[in-house]
Parts: C-alpha cells; structure tokens; sequence
C-alpha cells in the first residue's frame, strides 16, 4: 500500500530560517511522505537541492504568478523568506484560495513574521513595561495596522478568517548562532544571521563598538536551532491534531527563550573587539546620527537597534516547544560571530 506525500512549498530556503526549517524537514521521521519543492535565485542550486531530494525551482518573490502556482499544489507552505512583501504573500494565499476551491482540503500556511511587530521606539533610552504574551489574543489584536511586518500578518489572519486556510505565524526575536546543517554545508544556505552582525559591522569599522543612545531598551532573543524546532514543534502538532493547535489570530507563536538590553549585546562586541585587538574600548559608545545615516540608511532605521520589543513564547510552550538555548548562550555568541565576520572579510 503506497502512502499518500505530503505536498509542501516552502519560501527562503536558502536563507538563514528557511534552510533551518528544510534541514530538519529532510531529517523528520515522515521525510520519506513529503513532497518538497522550494524556490531559489541560482540555477547552479537546482542541482544542489536535487541531490536532498527537493524540488527547486528558479525564481524570487517577485515572481508573484509562480508563487501563487506553487502554492496551489500544496497542502502546507512554509513561508521564510520576507516578512513584509505583500505581493507575495497575496499571491500564495490566492494560489492556497484556488486549492481550496478545487481540491477541497484546508491548506496550511506558516508564516514568518518577527517581535518587530510588537517594538516601540526608545532610542535606547529606556525599558519598555509592556510584555505581550502571545496567548493574549486581544493583545495581539491590539497591535496597530501600521506597525512594522503588520500588513503582511494582517493578511495571512484574513486568509484563515475567510475559511480557505488554517494560517499561523511564527514571530522570532533577535535570532542568534550558527545554523550548522546539510544544506549549510552543501553551500545552499545561509549559515549567520542579520541582526547581531548588524550591530557588529559598524564597530568594526568605526574600530570601537558602538550602542544606540544608552542601550537600556530591551529586546527577546532565541537561537537558531530553537526558532526551527518550533517550526517544525508547531508542523507537528498541525498534523496529529489540527483542530487542537491555535490559528488565525489564535495562531500567533512568538520565539523566545529571554530578553537582554541592546546594550548587553553592545558591550560584549566591544570586550570582543579589545581582546581580539580590533580596537576600540570595552566600553560601547553611542552612534551618532551621522553613523545612524552611514550604516542604516537613516536615523529611523538606525535607531530600530534601540527599540523595545517584549514578549513571552507561552504559545508555544503550550504545544510542547521547549527551548535550551538562554540569553547567556546568545552573549557568548558574539565572539564566533565576530571572528567569522573578520575572517569573511580577510578572504
């Protein structure tokens, strides 16, 4: 008797989450039932991720008809790659509305969404009191339409409001660590995260690590491999028992396990940067808006590594997620992160 495959698409498998979550997919005890297939930019990958036993084809999220066609064959997409492109996100919901339209199953979404929807600004200056906890739907209904990923989130809630999907989104916080898998390894995917090196290119460049304003705004933080099993934790549970896991705007699962102050991260680049004899003081300096405007664009963009962001994963935790990686691990991967950054830049 032959089982029937589970049809996924999954977005942003070559980047930092999605080559997580596909790496644990392709080592999942049912792997042998899915039906994978991914987009990638490279037609030099295509052949890579055949040789894992995934479909790829070639394409961004721009390419909105492609999207919304490999939707359509799929009964669960991952969505990884960009949390604030609308046109992409509407097309893979019309591709999951024509599916279930014609097939007539409930496709699943899972979407990747991030704690910047919930960050006020605070210039570093001060802690924020507000805590969101993601079992709190009126607070999660409370956030405001014009914050940051929210439009984006808005619409996956009101693809699973109008019945044609059971969405759910994933928020991580300042995501930390190495990705260490078989497609990091095979040179599909993204290894480091964006965040913390963010911080750390300008220091090393400006020779001293920098902080914006006094860095006393505070922000969740959880590792690599802890955002991906709750992935894969929260996939799980949708399968065993879809009628039991929250969705919709019961389906929002912060990723978090601790929060630390902008300048906790800050102040550990700069003893990293002294010992490691980059320069500098072990003591961070705030960035001018001049820097702000130099290595973020502007100062508003600058200024979001000063911003408060708060939250509990109880969520997840409720569906069986149960993190290892602490805010401590996050600070003692600075220093790897920073001399991966230099040797990169030696090459």
């Amino acid at each position: 008797m032959t089982t029937s495959k589970t049809t996924v698409f999954l977005t942003g498998a070559t980047g930092y989450i999605g080559g997580s979550v596909l790496a644990r997919l392709l080592r999942h005890p049912s792997a042998e039932t899915f039906d994978i297939t991914v987009q990638t930019r490279s037609p030099e990958k295509v052949k890579l991720f055949e040789k894992f036993g995934v479909k790829a084809v070639v394409g961004t999220n721009d390419d909105v008809d492609q999207l919304e066609g490999l939707a359509e064959q799929a009964h669960i997409v991952f969505s990884c790659a960009d949390a604030d492109h609308l046109s992409a996100i509407n097309a893979i919901l019309r591709g999951l509305r024509k599916r279930h339209a014609t097939v007539g199953d409930l496709p699943t979404l899972i979407h990747t969404s991030g704690t910047g929807v919930i960050s006020t600004p605070a210039k570093g200056m001060f802690a924020s009191d507000t805590i969101y906890s993601d079992l709190n739907v009126e607070q999660i209904k409370s956030i405001p339409p014009e914050a940051l990923h929210r439009e984006v989130d808005l619409a996956v809630v009101d693809a699973n409001e109008k019945g044609y999907a059971n969405t759910y989104i994933v928020l991580p916080s300042t995501i930390y660590g190495f990705a260490t898998h078989q497609l990091v390894d095979a040179g599909i995917s993204n290894p480091i995260s964006i965040q913390i090196p963010s911080l750390i290119r300008p220091s090393l460049d400006r020779k001293q690590a920098g902080v914006v304003g006094a860095g006393k705004a505070i922000w969740p933080d959880v590792h690599i491999d802890d955002v991906a099993d709750l992935y894969i934790v929260l996939f799980d549970s949708i399968t065993a028992n879809p009628d039991g896991v929250g969705h919709g705007w019961e389906g929002f699962y912060f990723g978090e396990n601790g929060e630390h102050t902008w300048y906790d991260i800050s102040k550990e680049i700069a003893r990293t940067s002294v010992e490691l004899g980059v320069g500098g003081t072990d003591e961070p300096t705030s960035f001018t808006d001049e820097e702000l405007i130099k290595y973020w664009g502007s100062v508003d963009s600058g200024n979001y590594s000063g911003t408060n962001s708060r939250c509990r994963a109880d969520r997840g935790r409720s569906i069986g997620w149960e993190p290892k990686y602490t805010t401590k691990d996050m600070i003692t991967s600075i220093k790897p992160t920073i001399e991966f950054l230099l040797e990169k830049a030696r090459k």
